[in-house]
């Protein structure tokens, strides 16, 4: 039998349908209800890609907590940036492979905004976690076999750190988990401050 280390004490959903933010979340142990907001998630004119990725972030946790007052509510809008620019997930195979050559042998950032917020308590708390990424320099053809799996398609900067797209990635400043779609570290602090969630005892 499995034993996790935290456990949910308090009604908590979370405002995404990413897999990954879901799986990251039930690999501790924790109860949580999923409904997936419907926001538009596009950057406002002079917003810099922090600023757009916290708002978006706010934004996810507002839609849902509007009308689930008495929930805690945690949204959360991950997006890669290189040289100022977002790179959000390619339309095509064609753009996935511009954007991996793009990367090779460059270093690119990962922000996270995550949001808190409890209508009931008047409680709402943001964060911005940012990650560097360095790619290692990989040719056209490698670039290729990686985007001929698929897995680049849905995943924001082409690639899944996680996944097949790891043996791209030379080394990370910062949190791994960040880059998959959660800062972990974070969010648990904040979610336990709350008392969201607490450890597990015996």
């Amino acid at each position: 039998m499995i034993s996790f280390p935290l456990k949910t004490v308090g009604r908590l959903i979370l405002a995404s349908a990413s897999p990954r933010r879901k799986s990251l979340l039930q690999e501790l142990g924790l109860d949580f209800e999923i409904i997936e907001a419907q926001v538009e998630e596009n950057p406002a004119a002079g917003e810099s890609p922090r600023e757009f990725v916290l708002r978006a972030a706010c934004d996810k946790a507002g839609d849902i907590s509007i009308t689930n007052t008495e929930c805690w509510v945690l949204g959360a809008d991950t997006i890669v940036v290189h040289d100022n620019r977002i790179l959000g997930k390619p339309d095509n195979v064609e753009e996935a492979l511009s954007v991996l050559m793009s990367l090779s042998g460059h270093k690119h950032h990962v922000h996270t905004g995550f949001s808190l917020m409890n209508g009931k308590e008047n409680i709402a708390v943001s964060r911005v976690v940012t990650t560097e990424v360095y790619f290692s320099p990989f040719s056209r053809d490698i670039a290729a076999a990686y985007v001929a799996t698929g897995e680049p398609l849905d995943k924001a900067g082409a690639y899944g750190i996680q996944g097949m797209g790891g043996f791209l990635v030379e080394r990370i400043n910062g949190s791994y988990t960040n880059v998959v779609g959660l800062p972990l570290v974070e969010v648990i602090e904040e979610l336990i401050r709350y008392k969201v969630i607490e450890p597990r005892k015996g």
